[in-house]
């Protein structure tokens, strides 16, 4: 946890929001109010906060992605999709049942 002086607290004000995403301790998302309510109404009923929630809904998301993340680190894997898919844009390339097994 990031500790400040009162004098470095008033120093930080214009800039508290940087000083504290930098250190990881704060993070701003928006969701609309029904979405928050029924977020806010889950996390009461599993007795958790909504960091414990929200941190739980990033982690499924990483891990649906998981695949993804690991294709585009593929060197020019993903230059190679673009072309692919200007070529299909120009009507160009070869349909599925073209292609050689």
């Amino acid at each position: 946890m990031k500790k400040l002086t009162i004098r470095e607290a008033r120093q930080s004000l214009s800039h508290l929001d940087r000083l504290l995403t930098a250190e990881g301790e704060v993070t701003t998302i928006r969701i609309n109010e029904e979405q928050l309510r029924q977020i806010r109404a889950i996390a009461s009923h599993e007795n958790k906060s909504l960091a414990d929630i929200f941190s739980e809904m990033a982690e499924e998301y990483i891990s649906r992605h998981r695949e993804t993340l690991s294709l585009l680190g593929i060197p020019g894997f993903l230059k190679e999709c673009q072309e692919g898919h200007e070529e299909i844009k120009a009507g160009r390339g070869k349909k599925l049942i073209e292609l050689e097994d």
